[in-house]
This record gives C-alpha cells, sequence and structure tokens, in this order.
C-alpha cells in the first residue's frame, strides 16, 4: 500500500481520494436508509417470492383432506390445538415474552423490552472477545405463524457495521411458550471494537408481519460489568 501511494501520479491520488470519499458516503446513505427499507424474501435469482393467500386453521385442515401424509404432517404441526377455539381465526399472533443473552460462566444476562420497544441508554454491556448466545422465548396464538425470522442490523458511528437473519422456523399456536436458541457467535475485540453501538432487531413472518422491533443501543468493552 505505501509503495503504491508513494509512486502513484498526483493525479491517480486525487482520483483515489475522490473514489473513497464517495465510498463512505454511499456507505453511510445505505446504513441510514436502511434503517427504514422494508425486508422482501427473495429466491436465489433476486424475484420476490409470491406467497399464498392466508388461511385460517380450520380451512388448513380441510385443504388435501384426502392426502394421507399432508394430513398427517398437518395433525403433528397443530399438535393438541383446540381448533374450536383459534380454528376461525386468520391472522396468527407472536407474541416474544423475553430476550437472554447466554455466556459461559455467568448468568444469563435478561433484557426486558419496554412497551413502546425502545430500551433507554445502553440496553446491555458485552466483554470483547466473548461467546454468546441469543435465547428468545414467545408464544403463539390463533394461527399457524410462517416462516417466522429474527432479523439483526448494527451500527457503530453511523455505518453499518453487521446485518443478520435467522430463520427460526413455523409454529403452530398452542399455550407452552416456544425457545429458540440462536448459534453461538463471538463479540469483536481490539480497541476498534470497544465502543457504543446501535442496533434494530426484529422478528417477521413470510407475509413480512412484524411483531416485535427493538431499536437500541449497547456497548462492547474490554472486560465485564461488575454485578
Amino acid at each position: 500500500m505505501g509503495l503504491e501511494e508513494g509512486n502513484g501520479s498526483p493525479e491517480k491520488k486525487e482520483a483515489k481520494e475522490e473514489q473513497g470519499e464517495d465510498s463512505v458516503g454511499l456507505s453511510r446513505k445505505l446504513s441510514e436508509t436502511s434503517i427504514c427499507a422494508p425486508e422482501e424474501d427473495e429466491d436465489e435469482e433476486g424475484r420476490k417470492i409470491e406467497l399464498g393467500p392466508q388461511c385460517t386453521l380450520k380451512e388448513q385442515l380441510e385443504k388435501d383432506k384426502d392426502d394421507e401424509s399432508l394430513r398427517r404432517w398437518k395433525e403433528q404441526l397443530l399438535g393438541s390445538v383446540d381448533i374450536a377455539a383459534v380454528g376461525e381465526t386468520l391472522e396468527p399472533e407472536v407474541k416474544i415474552l423475553s430476550l437472554a443473552i447466554r455466556t459461559p460462566d455467568r448468568e444469563d444476562i435478561i433484557l426486558q423490552v419496554p412497551e413502546n420497544g425502545n430500551p433507554k441508554g445502553p440496553w446491555f454491556t458485552l466483554k470483547e472477545g466473548s461467546r454468546y448466545n441469543l435465547i428468545f422465548t414467545f408464544k403463539v396464538s390463533n394461527n399457524i405463524v410462517a416462516g417466522l425470522k429474527y432479523a439483526n442490523t448494527v451500527w457503530k458511528t453511523g455505518v453499518k457495521v453487521d446485518s443478520s437473519k435467522e430463520m427460526l422456523g413455523t409454529f403452530s399456536p398452542q399455550e407452552e411458550p416456544y425457545t429458540h436458541e440462536m448459534p453461538e457467535d463471538t463479540t469483536p475485540s481490539g480497541m476498534f471494537a470497544r465502543g457504543s453501538y446501535s442496533a434494530r432487531s426484529k422478528f417477521v413472518d413470510d407475509d413480512d408481519k412484524c411483531y416485535l422491533e427493538i431499536n437500541y443501543t449497547f456497548d462492547i468493552r474490554k472486560d465485564w460489568q461488575s454485578s
């Protein structure tokens, strides 16, 4: 890098500087617009996936009732659901009951979600270079929720530094809550990784219905906070 910069002409250096400025500007514009941009499901070729019309549970059971394998799959998915209670309800409902961060040799960090979805101040603090898992507990009612996903975007000083999406699955309504544990991840480390971050987490389904959106900040520090 140093040799290329030293041997380059002033015109080339000026062009590189202008290109660098444009790249930074574009990066910032993308990160800012992504805050409110709708997320769409696409196939591998980038085309929008067309989803079929929603059906009530009663209609789901009536469809393909002559197909033995489908009937058994639906019965297994629905389990002990009381069709009489929810069979005529079209829209599923998902309520996120709790969020937690699990790290080795420490108690789980239980996160309280405010009603407005915007925690005040840093929501939590993580130690740099530490391993952790996110754990979600949620309840499904009214109807089957298809393709429930967790999407998370993180910014540092206004620049998007991470974006991820995890498919949680398809769930039938039931009295008992579901628990999903995310794959293990590791926080970044080093002087430039420490500091404050802003993030947005969303729980959406295949119909792009959002059940919870949380906008928050968190810190990565050199060590854990004292209890």
